[in-house]
């Protein structure tokens, strides 16, 4: 029997439009999965975001809902649309237009993990990925749409914050040209993902609790980010890509010493993220 295809924690109570979501930081990796890959579990977990829905794991207590993906990302990845498929890896598939994406074997059923190591020795059939596709990412991707809407509904507007995590070395360039090395990097698709009250408001908790923090560069947010953000519409969508080597030892995939020091830290921004979506009591008559 497979796992569910997501983890939703709701508050007791909800208090605000606010919605956290980590789409990659499951962990279920099917047994089959693993014999058939050319990799062993470690490197195939280097495209996870490890222990990301742990560090979200009090926002609940905030009044707002936490989703969290079970399947793996090397598995089938919710950050991409349902279409982009990999002719290169899945049978009888063709590509109907050119997807960078696909083409670095990155689509929705990923063909490679991190440094473009492969994760199949051939090819796997079409049934398969439409199961997988079927069976987790329509469910996902429903559970997620119903939050946000119901978060528009009842508080003028949704603000989702689909938390990820980068590679340190993925911030080399900018520690190369001389500049302070970002920890967090916001991604809102260069402003067509979120109005500018509300990027600014995250942006501003991140620096408030000593973060260094960048706009889009070099991760503006896929195919989530661009989906559900859509301001015009009172749907904002950030996503948060966090500097892995704040809380783990990315070679060896687990927490490092500063691991609960962090998430101490970042629970505090994102109680302040979540009162952005309160909605504003009136005041009393006086």
């Amino acid at each position: 029997m497979r796992p569910a295809p997501y983890q939703l924690t709701m508050p007791d109570r909800r208090l605000t439009g606010v919605v956290f979501a980590s789409p990659h930081s499951g962990r279920n990796y099917p047994a089959g999965f693993l014999r058939t890959s050319v990799l062993d579990e470690r490197t195939i977990r280097s495209s996870e975001d490890a222990f990301v829905d742990t560090l979200l794991d009090g926002v609940p207590g905030f009044g707002a809902p936490l989703l969290a993906a079970t399947a793996p990302r090397a598995w089938l990845d919710v950050n991409r649309a349902a279409d982009e498929l990999d002719p290169a890896l899945i049978e009888d598939t063709r590509l109907s237009a050119h997807n960078p994406r696909v083409a670095s074997g990155l689509g929705v059923i990923p063909r490679v993990v991190a440094s473009s190591r492969a994760i199949y020795r051939g090819k796997i059939t079409r049934a398969e990925a439409d199961a997988r596709i079927d069976g987790f990412w329509r469910p996902y991707h429903d559970c997620l749409r119903g939050l946000m809407d119901t978060a528009r509904a009842e508080f003028g507007e949704a603000v989702l914050i689909d938390v990820h995590s980068m590679p340190h070395e993925a911030m080399d360039c900018v520690a190369g040209s001389g500049l302070r090395r970002p920890e967090i990097v916001l991604g809102d698709r260069f402003g067509t993902a979120a109005g500018g009250h509300v990027i600014e408001r995250v942006e501003a908790a991140f620096n408030r609790a000593g973060f260094r923090t960048v706009r889009n560069t070099p991760f503006a947010g896929a195919y989530i980010t661009q989906t559900y953000g859509q301001p015009a519409r009172g749907f904002h969508a950030i996503q948060v890509e966090i500097d892995r080597a704040l809380y783990m030892n990315e070679r060896e995939i687990r927490p490092n010493g500063n691991f609960m020091s962090f998430r101490r830290q970042l629970h505090a921004v994102l109680a302040e993220i979540a009162r952005i979506g309160r909605r504003e009591m009136p005041l009393a008559a006086e």
